[in-house]
């Protein structure tokens, strides 16, 4: 008769989805994170918080993938078409240029992304008002709406989520989310600048 394994015995499961950023899921034996002076309900409350952030991150991924699917465009578009939008809003006159140091990418890349987009109706291309050197780029008036209506909509109810923290939650939170920006920025780490080249 073969033995049933005890419980014991068997791998510790955990909940798929965000349950994968509990550092003791992802860290079990300590290589990535320094847990001396933290208690385990420390460590309990740290993996909740990293867990949040990746069901956001899950959550953003789904809705850019929802959108990307819906506008029937790349990454690279709806974040130019966003751009465009805010450069709108702000009374500013977008041009290739400032699309180009936007994106980080090329002279020539951006110009294959502005002539893609014009020929999908999303830009328009006029001579810039002062500079007669320059491009002015819009995003046409239907693409706008179609953009507003559904993927900006839907980014918007951030908004409501922040609005229902009081002031010192928000600061709070705005100074945890700088915090962890900083301690995750690349800055001149050697294998991402070679991943670069």
């Amino acid at each position: 008769m073969t033995a049933v394994p005890s419980a014991e015995s068997e791998p510790r499961p955990f909940a798929f989805g965000s349950g994968i950023y509990d550092v003791d899921v992802s860290d079990p034996r300590g290589e990535l994170v320094d847990r001396s002076g933290l208690t385990g309900s420390d460590i309990r409350e740290i993996s909740g918080l990293m867990q949040a952030l990746g069901g956001l991150r899950d959550a953003e991924q789904k809705l850019s993938e929802a959108s990307l699917r819906y506008m029937k465009l790349n990454t690279t578009d709806m974040r130019a078409l966003h751009f465009l939008i805010a450069c709108e809003n702000s009374g500013v006159v977008a041009t290739p240029g400032a699309i180009a140091s936007h994106l980080s990418i090329s002279t020539a890349s951006t110009t294959k992304l502005l002539d893609r987009l014009e020929r999908g109706d999303h830009i328009t291309r006029s001579p810039h008002p002062s500079d007669r050197r320059a491009l002015a780029i819009s995003i046409t008036p239907e693409t706008r709406k179609s953009a507003i209506e559904t993927v900006g909509r839907q980014h918007a109810r951030r908004f409501i989520a922040a609005a229902r923290l009081t002031t010192q939650e928000r600061e709070i939170v705005r100074r945890f989310l700088v915090d962890m920006t900083t301690e995750i920025a690349l800055g001149d780490v050697p294998w991402a600048i070679s991943a670069e080249d």
